[in-house]
C-alpha cells in the first residue's frame, strides 16, 4: 500500500471501527483540519462528542505511536491540559484493516492570541510544565530533530519534485544550499527532551487557558523548539514576548539561553521542511485540493525572496534576554 492512500477508507469502515471500540455514531462525520492524517469529529448515541484520528499509513511504528500516547498520558496525569487517547479494553492504538487509529475527547476552544501577553505567560507556564515531565526520561522510538531529517532529505525531495518550475531551479537551490550550509553551522542542539514539537497557535485551543491538541509530531529536540514559534512581529515584539515566556517558563523548569542561538536555524528548518512535505504528499488528492498555490510559479518565486531573507536572519545576531 502507497504511503499516500486513504482511499479505501470509506464512511462504512470508520463507522464499524469506531463500533468495535463500543462507540455508536449518532452524527455524521465532521471532517477536521488536517492533511497528514484523516481526523473527524462526530456525537456518539451516549451523547457525547468525540474525535477519531486514523493515522497516515506507514508514517509511524506501532511503537512509536504508542510512546507519543504514553507521553501525552504523562503529561496528562501531571494535569498538564493535554488531549490524550482514551483507552478501549486498555488500548489506545486500534486498528481497522490496514488503518490505525486512536479516539480523543472532543474539546472546544479558540485559538489563543499570539500578541496577548497574558496568555503568552500562561503558555510559558504550561511548557515549563510540560518540558518538567518531559526531560524525566527520553523518547526510545520517536526521532529526533535533526539536520539530516529536516534539511538534507528535504533537499533530495525538492531536488526529484517536478512541482519546482524548471526556469527557477538554479535561484532556487543556490540560495537553499547557502541557508542549508549556514543552518547546520549554526544548529548545535545540547540538551534534547521530548519535545511536543509542533506547538504552534493551530494546535493550541483556549477556553480558560491553553489546551494542548496534536502531538503527532513529537520528538526529541531542545526545549526551544517548543517556544519559539510563539513569537510574531518585529524583532522589538518578540524581544518582549520571549521575555514574558521565559520568566513564566522557568517558574518550573530551567532554561539554557544558549538555546536562543538555535531559533532562526530552527525557523530555517521549519521552511525547508515543510516544502518538502507538500511535494511529498502530492499524491494525496487532499494536497492539491488544499494547497493548489504549491505548483505554481508564484509560490517558488515567493519561496526564494523567503529564503534569502532567512538567509540575512540567519546572520543576525540571536534574540537575548535583558538582564534586570
Amino acid at each position: 500500500m502507497s504511503d499516500f492512500t486513504f482511499a479505501e477508507l470509506s464512511p462504512d469502515m470508520i463507522l464499524a471501527a469506531l463500533e468495535q471500540c463500543g462507540i455508536f455514531p449518532q452524527s455524521g462525520l465532521l471532517a477536521l483540519n488536517s492533511y497528514e492524517n484523516r481526523v473527524y469529529q462526530f456525537l456518539s448515541d451516549e451523547q457525547k462528542r468525540y474525535v477519531v484520528k486514523f493515522y497516515r499509513p506507514q508514517r509511524w511504528t506501532n511503537e512509536q505511536i504508542l510512546e507519543e500516547h504514553a507521553f501525552s498520558q504523562a503529561l496528562a496525569d501531571a494535569e498538564i491540559p493535554v488531549v490524550a487517547p482514551l483507552s478501549h479494553n486498555g488500548e489506545t492504538l486500534h486498528f481497522a484493516q490496514q488503518y490505525r487509529f486512536a479516539l480523543f475527547n472532543s474539546v472546544g476552544g479558540r485559538q489563543f492570541e499570539l500578541d496577548n501577553l497574558d496568555h503568552l505567560e500562561w503558555m510559558g507556564r504550561f511548557i515549563g510544565r510540560m518540558h518538567k515531565v518531559a526531560s524525566s526520561q527520553p523518547f526510545s522510538y520517536r526521532p529526533t530533530m535533526d539536520t539530516e531529517s529536516f534539511l538534507i532529505k528535504p533537499r533530495q525531495t525538492l531536488a526529484t519534485s517536478s512541482l519546482l518550475p524548471e526556469n527557477l531551479h538554479t535561484a532556487f537551490f543556490t540560495i537553499l544550499d547557502q541557508v542549508i550550509e549556514l543552518t547546520m553551522k549554526l544548529y548545535q542542539p545540547g540538551e534534547l527532551i521530548r519535545l511536543h514539537g509542533d506547538c504552534h497557535a493551530g494546535n493550541i485551543l483556549w477556553r480558560d487557558g491553553p489546551m494542548f491538541v496534536d502531538l503527532d509530531d513529537s520528538r526529541m529536540g531542545p526545549a526551544v523548539q517548543d517556544l519559539w514559534m510563539m513569537l510574531n512581529g518585529d524583532r522589538a515584539q518578540q524581544q518582549m514576548q520571549l521575555e514574558t515566556l521565559i520568566e513564566a517558563y522557568e517558574e518550573f523548569c530551567e532554561f539554557d539561553t544558549r538555546e536562543l542561538a538555535l531559533i532562526e536555524p530552527l525557523r530555517a528548518m521549519r521552511m525547508v521542511h515543510y516544502m518538502a512535505w507538500l511535494s511529498d504528499r502530492w499524491q494525496d488528492p487532499a494536497f492539491p485540493r488544499a494547497f493548489p498555490w504549491f505548483a505554481e510559479q508564484r509560490y517558488w518565486e515567493q519561496q526564494i525572496l523567503a529564503l534569502k531573507e532567512q538567509f540575512a536572519a540567519l546572520q543576525e545576531p540571536p534574540l537575548s534576554l535583558i538582564p534586570y
